[in-house]
Order: structure tokens, then sequence, then C-alpha cells
């Protein structure tokens, strides 16, 4: 008799397994409908990006810039009530653009101006700038190939596009932005006196990107600068023409000693576990040619929203939840690098952290580092997110900002954007405010503060 009930038993457990489960789904479903309705009919995050560009802009780390920003954001959560905010020191590395006006001309059958930037920690070049015969390579092989004898005394110019076949353009960038990163001190080992290279978009146009780069140890510091891609393209067409076509382009930044700034935190204390921690967050240091607008301001904004829009809906998180505004991560990393430091010395376990570092766009996932199991958990929650156009859960990563709290067994997550349009953007002059759509950005808002909740009721393990 037994035996012949068991799989009623089963069954009626299965079914009273599914319908606990369909109730903790309506449950959730109905609170993250509020996140987005009240995101979308009265969200801040769009007048708070436009207090940090229109009022601050330019925020690269070390600069008058970054100071303001430091005070603005702080000034916001505490008009937000967050239970507590406060700053965190850093050091962090403080390299100057300089005051005269960066120039650039070639020689072909005519002289021709062409947009230039330098590059992030590049030296300056003479005060007459530098003038030599420029050499076209797309890979730093066919620059070793080349050799001494040919490099040296000469430009090195750098033009391997963002490959266009990549429908995720970050894998673009992936491919080509070791050109900026390293391609001055391969230069330089060559014997070359100077560098420049193609700016890192997928888009043809007259506007330059600058970025980060780092001089090898043992290796000549050259002066190196960004040009935009359509100069590219000229100098590329007109070198095929006349090989011996000259370079000419000047820049007076400067290396100065690293300079003191802050990690702005504000927090929800957690009701249940306050001693565990969530974080949201983005960089606040930005370039200093732009507003910086979509890199990171979006997503500093976005991370304060997330917390904020939890608050106002009056949830209690069982989690202390933080929104950090990181320091430095533009060229050098200082600030997440920092927040890690102090959380491991302080014994704050970090449960999780979600970093919006991809521009305001609208939000299509969230890329995902952690065990099987832990990612499979986060998985399980797509049906609340399909409704409101997030199907991507687990493919991708997390952010540089929050990856030194990897080490320490954090899962990592990152807000995956529709990413067609960010490299038009990034690292350039026209990183502006207008070119963030408010509702694109409160809808990543608002995702990110869907899975946050998420995270904080039901953990990842």
């Amino acid at each position: 008799m037994k035996r012949k009930f068991l799989p009623v038993l089963l069954l009626s457990l299965a079914i009273t397994g599914t319908s606990m489960a369909q109730s903790g789904y309506k449950e959730d479903s109905v609170f993250i409908r509020k996140i987005f309705h009240t995101a979308l009919s009265d969200g801040k995050s769009y007048e708070m990006l436009r207090r940090l560009t229109q009022e601050v802009g330019p925020r690269l780390s070390g600069s008058a810039g970054a100071v303001k920003a430091v005070t603005l954001t702080s000034e916001i959560m505490k008009a937000e009530k967050f239970d507590q905010v406060f700053l965190q020191n850093v050091m962090v590395p403080h390299w100057v653009r300089g005051a005269k006006e960066e120039g650039a001309i070639f020689n072909g059958k005519q002289k021709t101006v062409v947009p230039l930037v330098a590059l992030g920690g590049s030296v300056a070049t003479p005060k007459t700038g530098i003038k030599a015969q420029v050499i076209e390579v797309k890979s730093f092989q066919e620059l070793r190939d080349l050799g001494t004898s040919v490099v040296k005394g000469k430009i090195v110019f750098f033009n391997r596009p963002m490959d266009p076949t990549k429908l995720n353009t970050f894998d673009a960038y992936a491919g080509a932005v070791e050109q900026r990163g390293s391609g001055p001190s391969e230069a330089a080992k060559m014997g070359a006196i100077g560098c420049i290279v193609r700016s890192m978009t997928t888009r043809l146009d007259d506007v330059p990107h600058t970025g980060s780069m780092r001089y090898a140890s043992g290796a000549p510091m050259i002066p190196a600068a960004g040009i935009s891609t359509n100069a590219a393209e000229l100098l590329s067409k007109t070198l095929k023409t006349n090989p011996a076509t000259e370079f000419y382009f000047k820049q007076s930044c400067e290396i100065l000693p690293d300079a003191p700034s802050h990690n702005v935190i504000g927090e929800l204390k957690g009701a249940k576990s306050p001693e565990q921690y969530m974080v949201v967050g983005g960089h606040l240091d930005s370039w200093d040619i732009a507003d910086g607008a979509h890199d990171d301001g979006t997503g500093c904004v976005q991370s304060i929203e997330a917390v904020r829009l939890l608050k106002v809906l009056g949830y209690k998180p069982n989690n202390t939840l933080r929104a950090v505004m990181f320091m430095n991560e533009e060229n050098g990393l200082k600030g997440g690098i920092a927040y890690a430091d102090s959380a491991k010395s302080k014994k704050e376990k970090h449960i999780a952290a979600i970093e919006s570092d991809r521009g305001g766009f609208t939000p299509l996932g969230f890329g995902i580092v952690g065990t099987p199991a832990q990612k499979q958990k986060i998985k399980s929650w797509q049906p609340l997110f399909s409704p409101y156009g997030v199907h991507e859960l687990g493919v991708g990563g997390g952010g540089a900002d929050i990856g030194p709290l990897g080490q320490q067994g954090t899962v990592l997550m990152g807000l995956i954007p529709d990413s067609q349009r960010y490299f038009d953007y990034h690292h350039a002059t026209n990183d502006t405010f207008d070119k963030v759509s408010r509702r694109e950005l409160e809808l990543g808002a608002a995702s990110m503060a869907a899975m946050l909740y998420l995270l904080d009721k039901y953990g990842v393990e």
C-alpha cells in the first residue's frame, strides 16, 4: 500500500513546490514592476547625470574636476538620505594634457591638418614638436619584421581598425586596443621617436579618441597620440602613393606626482546581516577632453539610482547595500584596488558586486563571474527580467573596478547594454550629456536595482 501511494505523494510535493515557486515569482514580479515604473516615471538618474556632466564636466584623476565630482556625488547621496555617505582615501596618478593646443600635420601633395589628442600617460614632444617620416603597420609582428634599420628615427603609425564584423563591439575593441596600450613602447624598442594610433572606434569621423597607454620597463618613453579614423584613412592612402610622407605633431603633457583623491560610498544598512555587503558601482573619473557622460557618468548615476529606487519603494535590505563611485579606473585602477584592500583589512564580506561601465544604452543583460551553481541560480531569475528586454544573463564578465573583489570570492556582475554606439563616444570629445537617452539610462538603472533586490533577497548560494 505504501508503494502504491508513493508516486501520488511525490506528485503532491512537486505541485506544492511549484505553487510555492509561482507565489515567490509573482511577488518578485510585482516588486520589479514597481522598480521599473518608478524609474521611468519618477527617476532621478538623468538629472544626476546632467549635474555631473554640466556642473563638473571632465574629471580625470588628480584634477580639480575630480575633486568637484567627489563633492557632488557625496552631496547627492546625502540629499537622498542614504544611511551613511563617506569618502575612502586613495592616491591616484596625476597626468595633465598641458595648456598648449595639440596639433598635427602631414605632407602629401599638400599639407593636411590632422585631428589629434595625446594618449593618456604620454610624455610631451619637444616644445617645437617632432617631425619625421611616418611608417604604417597593423601589428607588432609587422613592426618587428621591418627591423630597427627601417624604424629608427621614424614615427610609427598603428592602423589596425576595430573589426567591423564583430557584433559585440567590445570584442572588436579588445582585438585592437593593444596598439594604443603597448604600441608606443613596442615602437620605441625599434628606435621610433614617436607613435600615432588610429582611434579605437568603428565609426569614420574626424573625432580623435584618447585612452591610457603604458610605458614598458626599460623602453624609451616616446610621445604618443591618437588620430581620428578619417585622418588614419587619409594618411594610409597618402603613404601608398608617397611612402616618404612626413608627419609632424606637438603636445605638452606632463606626468606629475600622485595626488590624493577618494572613492565615494553611500549605503543602506542591512536589517539582518549588516556586516555583509552588496555593491553597485561605476567609475567617477573620466578623460579630460569631454564630459565623460557615457564613460562613466552613466554608470555612476545608475548605481546611485539603483540604491535610491529600493529605498523609496520601502525595501528593507537584508545585507548592507552600497553605491560606490570608484576613482581612477581610466589610468590606474587605484580606486578599485583601494576598495578591495580596505574590505579585506576590515574583514568585510562582499557577497556580490555589480558594475556599470559600458555606457547608458539599452540594457540587454548581465555578465556573471562566479561558480557554475551561482551562475545557474542567477540565470533562474531570467523570467523576471524578460518583460523589460533584459534577456542575457551569464555571458560576459564583471568590471575593472570590482575585479579585485573577485579574489575574495565575491560574485561579480556587469550590466551589459547594447554595444553598437558605445565606441562612437568612448574617450572622445563627443562623450557629452546630449548623447545619452533618458529612457535608456533609466532602464539600465532599473535593471540594476532589480538585480540588486534579487541578490539581496535570495543570496548567491
